[in-house]
């Protein structure tokens, strides 16, 4: 009978390897959901008439979704678009996404970021600078993995962050420009529910072509200059009374 259980216990452990082994290895769909009246009304510097034309011309419906995928193994990922085109919900309207790839390279510790902001693509080639995370003694459920709580700050923007990453996907990948938690992050909030890319669904699977980065066109930058684009935008925005957020991403 030990011998019988034995070789069960073997046979059981080949079949379930690869499963377990591909873990680490797949592509997490989101949904990025937009609030811009919430974003616009917490804007001082703005106008109480702007504020208020905002919020008449998006009315009860002010979510604006976009469908994101990132594609994930234990050393890289590739975050963009779920498709090249931006679709409406009922398929009526269609858009081109302004370009935006994010890659990492977690072996070599570099990255490389296209990024269309401020009327142009701009490529950020720098190495890696993980965010300063806190982990918080909290837990919630997304997409089915129980996932804790990680907290920090954009000082640019302005904006708190907070991630929810599942310790079952041994990953440090995340979505937007935020990764580095022992576990891949599978919803980030911006600035208390102004911005939620929320999973929808992970798919694990030996990847070929999804972390190679396509040919891009662009200027060359570093983090420096990056943060200084953004820096400067946003304070010249604020000196003329105007929605910096209208030509970078939130």
């Amino acid at each position: 009978m030990k011998k019988y259980q034995f070789i069960y216990s073997i046979i059981f452990s080949l079949i379930t390897l690869p499963i377990f082994a591909q873990k680490d290895e797949g592509i997490i769909s989101f949904e990025r959901v937009v609030h811009y009246p919430k974003i616009i009304a917490r804007l001082p510097y703005l106008s109480q008439e702007e504020k208020d034309r905002v919020k008449l011309t998006w009315g009860s419906d002010d979510e604006w979704k976009e469908k994101m995928k990132l594609a994930f193994s234990p050393n890289k990922s590739l975050y963009t678009y779920l498709n090249e085109q931006g679709e409406s919900e009922d398929g009526t309207w269609a858009w081109r996404n302004d370009d935006l790839i994010i890659t990492r390279d977690f072996e070599k510790e570099k990255k490389t970021e296209v990024i269309e902001m401020l009327g142009k693509t701009y490529i950020v080639d720098d190495s890696l600078h993980t965010p300063s995370w806190k982990v918080m003694n909290q837990i919630k459920d997304v997409a089915g993995y129980i996932c804790m709580k990680a907290v920090t700050e954009d000082t640019i923007k302005k904006q708190k962050i907070t991630a929810w990453f599942a310790g079952d996907i041994p990953v440090s990948a995340g979505p937007e420009r935020y990764f580095g938690l022992p576990g891949a992050i599978l919803e980030l909030d911006v600035n208390d529910g102004d911005v939620v890319i929320t999973a929808t669904k992970v798919e694990f699977k030996k990847l070929e072509k999804e972390l190679i980065l396509p040919k891009s066109k662009g200027k060359k930058i570093k983090d420096i200059d990056y943060d200084n684009l953004l820096r400067n935008h946003i304070k010249d925005s604020i000196k003329s009374q105007r929605n910096p957020y209208w030509a970078i991403r939130y």
